[in-house]
């Protein structure tokens, strides 16, 4: 992954650093979204995916470490978090709590480019398999197309956009408004209807979807055997 691909959430409560972080973070090439505090923060992470956040711990109302033991509920992206000088319990708790890397108040924006690198550098995925296998049944990727014992299986032009966007994040869930925006469907509603379809078709039993999985609260991923 490029930095000039990977989009970073920056909460902060201070409107100083968060625009200073906003402004060097853009001119090191990454696309930043920046929110003010947890609640706002909520709000883009079910609407967007993140490939690195970086949060405060101390901010009026829900704190940094009460959202980081949330966005571990549904999402691995890497988080850093921003402490307060001389407070080692701060860190430590966010480590436990899945945190990957931590900085202490004040800091160089240079050593916080630094860390993202090399974080986004260890993070990156695999590149996506070319074929999914799914209980018997193969969907190859680039060409859309989904065979059981060499026959094609019939999908639908929505189904098929679903598969590829599914199958090209590698596991990873993807949340409903995003493939609602990426696919024909056009609102989250339908989405779920395509899913329903879809799992008809390539689940042993759709009532207890194997592949197709929900992933409460963001969206969809698919696993393959």
């Amino acid at each position: 992954m490029t930095n000039h691909s990977a989009h970073i959430l920056a909460v902060d409560d201070d409107d100083r650093l968060r625009d200073l972080l906003k402004r060097y973070l853009v001119r090191e090439g990454y696309d930043v979204t920046a929110a003010r505090d947890a609640a706002a923060a909520r709000r883009f992470l079910q609407s967007m995916s993140f490939d690195l956040i970086i949060l405060d711990v101390m901010m009026p109302g829900e704190d940094g470490l009460s959202l980081l033991t949330s966005i571990r509920e549904t999402s691995t992206a890497p988080v850093i978090l921003l402490t307060a000088r001389g407070q080692p319990n701060e860190r430590i708790e966010g480590l436990k709590l899945g945190a990957d890397d931590y900085l202490a108040k004040p800091f160089e924006p240079e050593e916080l480019v630094l860390r993202i690198g090399a974080i986004l550098r260890r993070a990156a995925p695999e590149q996506p398999a070319e074929e999914v296998r799914l209980s018997g049944m193969i969907f190859h990727v680039s060409k859309g197309e989904l065979r059981r014992d060499g026959r094609m299986v019939r999908l639908t032009e929505s189904e098929t956009q679903l598969l590829k966007i599914l199958a090209s994040r590698g596991g990873s869930p993807v949340s409903r408004h995003e493939l609602a925006s990426l696919t024909a469907a056009g609102v989250e509603r339908s989405v779920d209807v395509q899913v329903t379809r879809l799992r008809r078709k390539i689940e042993r039993d759709p009532r207890e979807p194997v592949h197709l999985q929900t992933v409460r609260g963001v969206g969809y991923r698919l696993a393959g055997d």
